[in-house]
């Protein structure tokens, strides 16, 4: 699979969980991921974006910062990877609070 199909699978999930499971079993560890990342960050976000009040996206925006600046200062692509898996596991964090909120029939 080429990284633009991988991106098309991710897109094409159901929900987060999933996209986030194609995620996990297509990794590159490499910066390719930084792509696989954003394509599972903006589905989860589709969960919890449209309804989060003022301060919550200052928190989220808050995680995601902390995961850019934790491996900012290595070298090597895998550490692009390694943050675009914290970044896609906050917004998975995120999808999972609001679902859960929602009820069972959001799910």
């Amino acid at each position: 699979m080429t990284l633009d199909e991988v991106v098309d699978t991710i897109n094409a999930q159901k929900g987060c969980e999933s996209a986030m499971k194609v995620f996990q079993d297509c990794q590159l560890t490499a910066s390719g991921d930084v792509q696989l990342g954003a394509a599972v960050e903006k589905k989860c976000e589709a969960d919890f974006m449209p309804g989060l009040n003022a301060a919550l996206k200052q928190a989220y925006q808050r995680e995601m910062r902390v995961c850019d600046r934790k491996y900012r200062n290595k070298s090597g692509t895998m550490y692009l990877s390694f943050a675009a898996f914290c970044r896609a596991e906050v917004a998975q964090r995120y999808s999972q609070r609001a679902l859960q909120a929602a009820g069972p029939k959001n799910r």
